[in-house]
């Protein structure tokens, strides 16, 4: 297991710290060393298979769906969790923890989203279910910036968009 990349992990602007998961092995990408362009290192980038995610979903008691019962990356139909963020799993970890409120994930990594630095396809944003648990404990817990959106202390934002949340994970909000 490659724990040592998880040792050197840095979020946003949290401490380095040893970030320990059970059973999942991350995987660095390219992301590793690369620069802002302005001579600023990036934060590192941790990537998981969606073998590695799910494991980490159930653990957390967090489930997911398909329109089409499936989880390939390539067919937009499916959730994958392919390529998707270490911290924004941890991300998903942490809501659920903080709300107590059940979670679907009904959008990862699979195509079919828009396009961007931080999209779905970069691993970081996953789309979830509606509920009134979710939807009030957001609400009432994040800051509305406008248009149907909120952000959290730790900066990630959360944005209703009719029947579902997208939500965008900059870290993993505490974890």
């Amino acid at each position: 297991m490659r724990t040592h990349l998880l040792r050197a992990f840095v979020v946003g602007a949290a401490a380095a710290s040893t970030v320990a998961f059970t059973g999942a092995v991350a995987h660095a990408t390219e992301a590793d060393t690369a620069s802002s362009g302005a001579g600023q290192p990036t934060a590192q980038v941790t990537k998981l298979s969606h073998a590695e995610a799910t494991k980490m979903l159930r653990a957390a008691g967090i489930t997911w769906s398909s329109s089409g019962n499936c989880s390939d990356r390539n067919k937009p139909n499916c959730t994958s969790f392919e390529q998707v963020n270490l911290t924004t799993i941890q991300g998903i970890q942490t809501l659920k923890r903080a709300s107590g409120c059940a979670i679907n994930i009904t959008g990862g990594t699979e195509t079919g989203h828009a396009s961007g630095t931080y999209s779905h396809w970069n691993g970081y944003k996953l789309d979830t279910s509606l509920s009134t648990c979710l939807n009030n404990y957001i609400q009432r817990s994040f800051t509305s910036i406008g248009g149907n959106k909120w952000r959290s202390a730790s900066g990630n934002i959360y944005y209703k968009e009719g029947n579902h949340w997208d939500i965008t994970y900059y870290n993993c909000g505490g974890c």
